[in-house]
């Protein structure tokens, strides 16, 4: 009954007991112009216009002038004309996830889309716009999360409540590389954000990427690249609110947000809009600011609570990673991995250059032993990539250098180890276990079994990378 009556009360207490009015006075593009509100209105308020009785388009406030209000629709303004009434929302913008979401698809207004049915609200009201958890009252990041890819759980262990950055140009695969770890994390829940996405690719993403076992655990929001502004920036923003509502219920959350790139573009778009200078590539200031208040919300609980894992994609223009928005998410997250077209195009996936890459938890949450493996494995590829050009001349020969020797014939296997099907998972340890065996060393927390040598004797050809440009 008591649980009863809190929802009953949760569903009641938005209802206001009077409307203010306004009237829309200016139309231009996506930009609506009202007046008439008094000193009720500030900068994220929402205002619902009514073109005709059985039609509300909500908007939000995102300026001011000349006395009037500047708002941009979450909608088509189709049916708004001058005179049109606004109805000023005097509630604060919110959320009210509950458990019962897991599965579900919905927008970024919370509106399921999968065809299920409603969504049942839960009693708590989280705010799209919350703040981040005051830094001297966050828990430090916890132990290394298993996220089934063998890659990532070796060169670039990550940790409950850390909060990654996954840099790609388009088509390189990091799409996949998000199903796998949603898939096959150890992580209580998932959120999943698709902003911007192509409309076409969702359903395949959901059906193919993801699947039933994924979904089933998961809240996936979506946003596509059709949709107004406005729409796509909330998605990001209730991903965030749903995954902070799993967090307060003492979940380890996984946040996956594809892409923060499409966040920003959304973000200039209704910073233009308003009025703002454009800076560096055409991003007003308020781009950046937004970037740190999103991210910042990912990441460990207060005490008591759970923690949110953040893997965040950043769509390089021109696979170019040191672009704007970049650059800022790059400052802001605890580590980064890089995705390489060339990589891609000799057919290893996940295409992810290791020697690039970066997780700012390790070594401290790696073994002593699990630290050695990695930093010989960097070494011996790092190696190898620095004599590619004279090993595909035929120009270096066997016996010149020892540690290219060994470079050359540990290559192979290990550019095999980094290579991983969709359909494949491997646990922390399994991915140690196999990286010792392709170095020759002892691994004395396998549970796979004891380390075995390589062969001595190098096989005939080797993956060479493609020709540095000079």
């Amino acid at each position: 009954m008591e649980r009863l009556a809190d929802k009953a009360l949760a569903n009641i207490s938005p209802i206001p007991v009077f409307e203010l009015h306004g009237t829309v006075v200016k139309v231009l593009g996506l930009l609506v112009e009202i007046a008439g509100f008094g000193k009720e209105l500030s900068i994220g308020s929402i205002v619902h216009l009514r073109p005709m009785p059985d039609k509300d388009i909500p908007c939000e406030v995102i300026g001011f002038r000349e006395s009037r209000a500047l708002l941009m629709p979450f909608g088509t303004l189709e049916g708004v004309g001058l005179g049109c009434p606004a109805v000023i929302q005097r509630s604060q913008a919110a959320v009210h996830p509950d458990v019962r979401w897991l599965g579900r698809v919905i927008n970024a207004l919370g509106q399921p889309i999968d065809g299920k049915g409603p969504m049942m609200q839960g009693a708590q009201a989280i705010p799209l716009k919350n703040k981040a958890p005051p830094p001297h009252a966050r828990q430090r990041v916890g132990e290394k999360l298993d996220l089934g890819v063998r890659c990532v759980n070796t060169f670039l262990s990550t940790c409950h409540g850390q909060r990654m950055g996954i840099f790609s140009g388009s088509g390189v695969g990091k799409s996949v590389l998000l199903s796998m770890m949603a898939r096959y994390t150890e992580a209580d829940v998932s959120v999943i954000g698709l902003v911007g996405e192509r409309g076409r690719e969702v359903q395949e993403f959901l059906e193919d990427d993801l699947g039933e076992e994924g979904l089933a655990r998961s809240v996936v929001i979506v946003a596509t690249g059709d949709e107004p502004a406005l729409m796509r920036r909330q998605a990001a923003y209730m991903t965030l609110a749903v995954a902070e509502y799993f967090r307060a219920q003492g979940k380890e959350v996984l946040c996956l947000i594809d892409s923060i790139t499409r966040f920003a573009m959304a973000q200039r778009e209704i910073g233009l809009s308003a009025g703002e200078p454009p800076t560096s590539k055409g991003y007003p200031p308020t781009t950046f600011g937004e970037l740190a208040r999103l991210l910042e919300r990912a990441g460990p609980g207060i005490v008591g609570e759970g923690n949110i894992t953040g893997l965040f994609t950043v769509l390089v223009e021109g696979d170019d990673t040191n672009e704007p928005i970049s650059d800022a998410v790059r400052g802001i997250v605890d580590g980064h991995i890089v995705m390489e077209r060339a990589i891609a195009s000799r057919g290893r996936y996940p295409a992810i250059n290791v020697l690039k890459s970066i997780s700012r938890s390790m070594p401290k949450c790696l073994s002593q032993e699990q630290n050695i493996l990695v930093v010989r494995a960097k070494q011996l590829i790092s190696r190898y990539e620095d004599m590619a050009e004279l090993i595909r001349l035929g120009a270096y020969r066997k016996g010149t250098d020892k540690e290219v020797d060994e470079a050359i014939l540990r290559y192979p296997a290990l550019e095999d180890f980094l290579r991983q099907n969709k359909e494949e998972s491997n646990t922390i340890d399994e991915s140690f276990a196999r990286l010792a065996q392709i170095l020759g060393l002892p691994y004395v927390g396998s549970s796979v079994g004891d380390a075995t040598p390589m062969p001595e004797e190098p096989q005939k050809t080797y993956p060479v990378p493609p020709r540095k440009k000079i």
